[in-house]
């Protein structure tokens, strides 16, 4: 079916008052402003109902020709989690001894980071988005998805977001490279790894780097 041959809805946009737009975008601002990167995760369990909204809110983001080129892959077994950090790690610590240069490792020391992933253990959940380069038909034959990295990454920003939203914390893993991941999870051809995402509450005792994020000005340029 043509894209002008699918049928047609209204769409009914949902109304503010100015005052009431203004006030839920700073109120979203400042919740969203939050959020933070969290290493030292707590153990607590997490309901799968949670776990199912917060990917079914991923799943609302744009894609490329709506081909929506990305697959959730949710691990709960310990079994599992203990096999992707082992595998983890190791490719961390090749990054770390000499994969990545000096001043990467330099600009992450003021974050705590190395190659020690224990939140990939600890943590109740770890999702890992995939990104699919193509897909197969009915017949099995390829077909193409379009934006693919620009589609997944709006649709990890959108988990990301619902994550926070639902008062849990996570942090973006991208060991490199991320092949191994593919194998843990028995994952076909067509599919590769974009990112890991541990998912839980924060440990209480745990602390985060004290930054500040760039200033209006320096992040936006207004052509009037």
């Amino acid at each position: 079916m043509a894209q002008n041959d699918l049928a047609q809805i209204p769409y009914k946009q949902v109304s503010f008052s100015q005052d009431e737009m203004i006030r839920r975008s700073e109120s979203f601002y400042q919740f969203m402003d939050k959020r933070r990167s969290v290493r030292d995760f707590s153990d607590k369990d997490v309901p799968v109902e949670i776990i199912n909204n917060i990917i079914k809110t991923a799943s609302t983001a744009p894609s490329g020709a709506h081909k929506q080129p990305w697959v959730f892959c949710v691990i709960r077994s310990s079994d599992l989690k203990k096999r992707i950090r082992a595998l983890a790690e190791e490719e961390e610590k090749k990054n770390y001894a000499g994969r990545m240069s000096e001043r990467w490792i330099q600009d992450l020391l003021p974050l705590g980071t190395d190659d020690v992933k224990e939140f990939i253990t600890i943590a109740p959940w770890i999702i890992v988005v995939m990104k699919k380069s193509y897909d197969f038909d009915s017949n099995g034959k390829k077909m193409n998805n379009y934006y693919v990295n620009e589609s997944v990454g709006i649709a990890s920003g959108f988990l990301i977001s619902a994550i926070h939203n639902a008062g849990l914390v996570t942090l973006t893993h991208t060991p490199s490279p991320m092949n191994f991941i593919a194998e843990a999870l028995n994952r076909p051809v067509n599919e590769k790894p974009y990112l890991l995402l541990p998912v839980g509450y924060a440990l209480e005792t745990c602390a985060v780097p004290d930054i500040e994020r760039k200033s209006l000005e320096e992040i936006a340029i207004y052509y009037k």
